[in-house]
């Protein structure tokens, strides 16, 4: 599997020749980016929550993609009312191949930017064979979170958000990752975005280093080999 930063909560996820957007929010950072959304294949589209940081090129996507499914809550998938998708609910799965998306918690609010209704925050744990990838969405620290290693084995990654304000900063997701999901590698998001989120990288760094986490605050655009 591979993964490309995007910006906020929004990566491209490869696997077996799948492309699972997330979060979709690209074109914010596509001068940086360079993502061009009319180039690719995009087979699914997975949304954490229904704010418009995260939902923000959904319709975009859609257009250009109308054999996309999307996977999400009931009501974020009844929202956009797409005749493809997956709507699945808290300990339920999708499964892609032989990957299994299994939606978990999130300490968040999540509503669309018309002040509707949409459901209830998730995060997902990424299940194939020999690997599980916690993609955290927007949260904070959450007694939940250690139960994840246990229900699901060894996260070899966790992808967390840090920019503070509206979820964890780096202090915050640095003892998730360390005291509860007990993992030895973060890629850092939702930072730098606007204003209330930006960050002091190298003291973010320091917060992992001193827990001897492998840390990191892609660049958008940033390819990474899971």
């Amino acid at each position: 599997m591979k993964t490309t930063y995007l910006g906020q909560n929004c990566f491209l996820f490869t696997y077996k020749e799948k492309n699972i957007l997330t979060d979709p929010f690209y074109n914010f950072g596509k001068e940086k980016s360079k993502f061009d959304i009319s180039a690719q294949k995009i087979d699914y589209i997975l949304i954490t929550h229904a704010h418009g940081d995260h939902i923000a090129d959904v319709k975009e996507v859609l257009d250009l993609h109308p054999e996309a499914i999307i996977i999400g809550q009931p009501e974020i998938c009844g929202y956009f009312n797409h005749p493809n998708s997956i709507d699945i609910n808290f300990g339920g799965s999708a499964k892609i191949d032989d990957l299994k998306i299994s939606m978990v918690s999130a300490s968040h609010t999540s509503s669309f930017p018309d002040g509707s209704y949409g459901g209830e925050p998730a995060g997902y744990i990424f299940r194939f064979p020999g690997k599980n990838i916690y993609f955290a969405g927007d949260t904070s620290v959450m007694s939940d979170m250690e139960l994840f290693p246990k229900l699901f084995g060894n996260i070899d990654l966790a992808i967390l958000p840090v920019g503070s304000h509206y979820t964890m900063c780096a202090r915050k997701a640095s003892f998730a990752a360390a005291e509860l999901l007990k993992t030895k590698k973060v890629i850092g998001c939702h930072f730098d975005t606007f204003p209330p989120i930006e960050i002091d990288h190298k003291e973010a760094h320091q917060h992992f280093a001193v827990r001897n986490i492998d840390f990191t605050l892609p660049k958008l655009g940033e390819v990474f080999e899971l």
